[in-house]
């Protein structure tokens, strides 16, 4: 006994000890983290236009607002027009467009916002609507392509570029040494990273557009904000590797994988997720770019800014933390194998 002990000890060392508790850890929250945000999708100020006489507008928009759990955010929308255009705008997800002449209302929805979204709406709507002895009409005003089916196109589109990102700045890092022995090597993968993601975003935007047609829109734009997405997660992930060695590779998994994933708006959009994904979805690069992946497929690259300035500041710490790690290296200290870059 006391030699197997002995050899459990040197096969199994306190760091592989480590290591492992923390893959179980990180599986257990992945696990925690989709069951959490998916398994319950409930409306949360969804933002629904209303459209309707004088008379009648605040009388509407007080049922709506009345719905329980704060489940609608009613907007109050001059004429059918505007409606459609603050929908193609992403200003609101649906409007509910009152016909005082007679007993059928037209709601208009964006099922290329998320068919989840669509859906609770026409719910909600159908549900008021009834108890009043109306009924309504769906109206699909921006719809999705034929080849994107459930809508979630964009989404994994979006998440196979966030794995592209992750797992290069690991591979460099595992082949070369978790950090850059220099500011010139550090510049090299960084290099390396960008000619990556240059590639790595026009095959994704070639295969879900002219080969599977999946996805509508400028291939052009779907390129650069895969670029994007792939060189702000790479970059970071590098970053953190820098800071951690090894462990920043489970570090980005969490960021990226366990946290990014389920709360990126790609099977439910964000009201319906349960507050915490949905507070920090938009501040990820995977909900950055689905966001801005959707808007350039289906919604003329309205609302671009801020996910576009999401991912460019993901990217840009992720290079000031490297280069600043590689510049605070103690001179002389040991620096793990950097053969190539």
């Amino acid at each position: 006994m006391p030699g197997f002990i002995s050899e459990l000890k040197d096969a199994v060392t306190g760091r592989t000890a480590a290591l492992v508790i923390g893959t179980l850890l990180l599986q257990l929250g992945f696990i925690a983290s989709y069951v959490g945000a998916l398994h319950h999708p409930t409306p949360h100020r969804l933002s629904i236009g209303v459209v309707a006489p004088p008379q009648l507008q605040p009388r509407v928009i007080g049922a709506l607002g009345q719905v329980p759990n704060d489940a609608v955010k009613p907007v109050a929308v001059a004429d059918q027009a505007t409606a459609v255009g603050r929908i193609k705008d992403q200003k609101i997800y649906a409007a509910l467009v009152v016909d005082p002449t007679g007993t059928q209302d037209t709601l208009l929805v964006a099922n290329a916002r998320g068919p989840a979204a669509a859906t609770a709406a026409q719910q909600i709507v159908t549900a008021l609507d009834q108890g009043q002895g109306r009924t309504v009409r769906v109206e699909d005003v921006v719809p999705l392509a034929p080849g994107d089916g459930k809508g979630l196109s964009s989404f994994y589109l979006v998440v196979g570029w966030c794995v592209g990102g992750y797992l290069v700045a690991s591979i460099l890092g595992i082949s070369a040494g978790a950090r850059p022995a220099n500011r010139r090597r550090a510049l090299i993968r960084t290099c390396v990273l960008a000619l990556y993601s240059i590639a790595a975003g026009l095959g994704g935007a070639v295969i879900t557009g002219p080969v599977l047609d999946a996805l509508p829109g400028s291939v052009a734009g779907l390129w650069g904000v895969g670029s994007l997405v792939v060189f702000a997660v790479g970059a970071f992930t590098m970053a953190l590797q820098c800071l951690f060695g090894i462990v920043g590779i489970g570090l980005a998994v969490l960021i990226f994988v366990v946290l990014g994933n389920p709360s990126a708006g790609g099977v439910y959009p964000p009201p319906l997720l349960p507050p915490f994904w949905r507070a920090i979805g938009a501040w990820l690069p995977n909900g950055a770019g689905t966001d801005a992946t959707r808007s350039v497929a289906y919604f003329g690259a309205t609302n671009l800014t801020v996910p576009l300035l999401v991912l460019a500041a993901w990217a840009v710490a992720g290079l000031a933390v490297t280069l600043a790690a590689v510049a605070l290296r103690p001179a002389g200290g040991a620096v793990p194998s950097d053969d190539t870059a």
